[in-house]
């Protein structure tokens, strides 16, 4: 039987990222508690699931603190060769686009994640040159809580419109949505990473999701 590839592109909360207590400790939690082990775990030998989880990636942006590696375009496109043939993609980013650093709306990040999703569409990437299924997740709105919530501050107001952004965005674009502010919540430690039990959760949700996206 061939597999299926899923390719799970993101941030922090994809790479398994635990919930931060103080600046510049990164700790991650072992691969049966992330989602993308989860999702890998429950739907079995059929699916390989790549992660490709980055702490600090944005959408578009080169981060003037944290170095142009963490804009999210500018290694899409060698991610998605480095990997084909990809049956579908999950892009889930656009929290860290809410840091106070940058600047921008709503609706920018909603355009940028537009451009990622352009970009998945030009790939060609997907099986016999094609491009892949694209599942986008919006991601759970965030909290301003603790040592990260001044570097993300006034963005919790703004991560509670992505949704209905991302929503008409993934429609524009034909690809699938999942609102993950719906399947779970971030910690309260820091008000911006999952908890292993919420990793748990969104693993086995996803699986449903994909299991019916293939």
């Amino acid at each position: 039987m061939t597999q299926k590839t899923v390719l799970c592109y993101g941030d922090s909360n994809t790479h398994g990222t635990r919930p931060m207590t103080r600046p510049g400790v990164l700790e991650r939690f072992d691969r049966e508690d992330r989602w993308t082990g989860v999702l890998a775990q429950t739907l079995g030998a059929g699916w390989r699931i790549v992660e490709e989880g980055l702490p600090a990636r944005t959408t578009v942006h080169d981060d003037p603190i944290e170095g142009r590696h963490k804009n999210g375009l500018s290694y899409l496109r060698p991610c998605l060769e480095s990997h084909l043939p990809i049956d579908i993609v999950v892009l889930m980013l656009g929290t860290n686009d809410l840091k106070t650093r940058f600047s921008v709306t709503p609706a920018d990040i909603a355009i940028s994640v537009g451009v990622l999703l352009a970009e998945l569409a030009a790939c060609n990437a997907g099986p016999a040159g094609n491009a892949p299924k694209v599942l986008l997740m919006a991601p759970a709105p965030i909290v301003e809580v603790g040592f990260l919530g001044e570097i993300f501050a006034g963005g919790a107001v703004k991560s509670r419109q992505l949704a209905n952004l991302y929503e008409q965005i993934a429609r524009n674009a034909g690809a699938h949505f999942l609102d993950v502010g719906k399947v779970i919540e971030l910690s309260p430690v820091d008000g911006v990473h999952f908890s292993a039990d919420q990793h748990h959760v969104l693993g086995k949700k996803l699986a449903e999701v994909l299991l019916q996206i293939a």
